[in-house]
């Protein structure tokens, strides 16, 4: 059976900004010392897996002719433009419905394009043992990742380890993030796993499960997969998705289906969700800051400090993190990386689009 992949490369990465902007988002930035954008390196990594004209990547109309650019060789028609964001159920589903018009059925590797992993032998290990339990009956399976501490921003999985396929656990529940209280009892139990948003079926597993959940959703991509490869896709497409809710494919069908398992991953997994990542990716100096550009520091210490060719010059600063571009200087504090989102909610109320 062939193996293929849907990379989901739509997002606008707003907790990285400024570097991260609309017209350049993070999972086409090189965020690591090799020089490669993290879509690159999410395409490299599932190389010895996934042939590159079995590679989908999900996105927008805005980003085709960054994919395309990046990712040399991609056929163009493996590039899927959604046309507005629907979330993840509606942007599988499409990707699902484009495999199954090339193949009978395929496995399907369902990736997000802005995560790091530090081993990669391991994490490709883990993606055969998941292709190896997908391939029977319907299973649909997910990748949980073995926390190490109490963590409120991500969701959890609840497994059963009583009950197992191969390597893989039942999936009990799905969880929503926590308050640290909440965390701490799930790492203490050891009985969840932090949700890594990635997932390995048969096309016709998920097709099956989207038909019986998400009923008005599949026949509408049913409707664009007639379409697919006509002069009429392009309208189709536009005409339908438009229609779609917008549903997670966790809430959508994985929190009710059946037959969900879920293979614990142990291969240095990071989601770089914000600035504070980058103390994760890069060694930081005998101060604990990470630096790139032209720096000078004096008396700082575990800061993140990411410039250019401007002079950035620090004194006394702890916690923090500054980040300068031609246009545009973040400083803010480490406990307050959350909120970068909130500048460009300012910027937007202030018609100052030319930042975002």
């Amino acid at each position: 059976m062939n193996t293929t992949a849907l990379i989901m490369a739509g997002g606008r990465g707003e907790r990285f900004w400024p570097k991260s902007r609309k017209n350049l988002p993070k999972q086409f930035l090189s965020l690591t010392d090799d020089g490669k954008t993290m879509i690159q390196l999410t395409v490299e990594r599932i190389s010895s897996v996934v042939k590159l004209e079995d590679v989908y990547i999900a996105t927008n109309k805005d980003y085709k002719a960054l994919v395309l650019e990046q990712l040399p060789g991609l056929p163009e028609q493996n590039v899927l433009c959604e046309p507005v964001g629907r979330n993840t159920a509606p942007c599988i589903g499409l990707g699902a419905m484009h495999i199954a018009k090339k193949y009978d059925d395929a496995i399907m590797l369902v990736l997000p394009s802005d995560h790091l992993i530090k081993f990669n032998k391991m994490f490709i290990r883990t993606l055969q043992d998941a292709c190896n339990v997908a391939e029977e009956n319907s299973n649909l399976v997910t990748i949980g990742i073995m926390p190490d501490y109490p963590e409120t921003g991500y969701g959890y999985i609840k497994f059963d380890s009583r009950i197992t396929d191969g390597q893989a656990y039942k999936v009990d529940r799905f969880v929503e993030k926590p308050s640290l209280e909440v965390a701490k009892e799930y790492l203490a139990s050891e009985e969840y796993l932090w949700n890594s948003g990635m997932f390995i079926w048969k096309v016709s597993s998920i097709l099956k499960n989207m038909e019986k959940f998400m009923p008005d959703t599949h026949e509408a991509l049913k409707r664009i997969q007639n379409t697919i490869g006509t002069e009429q896709e392009e309208t189709v497409l536009e005409n339908e998705f438009y229609s779609l809710e917008s549903q997670s494919i966790d809430y959508g069908i994985m929190e009710k289906a059946e037959d969900i398992y879920i293979l614990p991953g142990a291969f240095g997994w990071d989601d770089v969700g914000s600035w504070l990542a980058v103390e994760r990716i890069k060694k930081s100096n005998e101060f604990g800051n990470v630096v790139n550009g032209n720096i000078i520091t004096v008396n700082t210490h575990n800061c993140v400090i990411q410039g250019e060719k401007k002079l950035i010059a620090t004194v006394g600063l702890e916690d923090m993190i500054v980040v300068d571009t031609k246009d545009a200087t973040l400083i803010c504090s480490k406990d307050h990386a959350g909120d970068i989102k909130k500048v460009l909610e300012n910027l937007k109320i202030c018609n100052r689009e030319e930042y975002i």
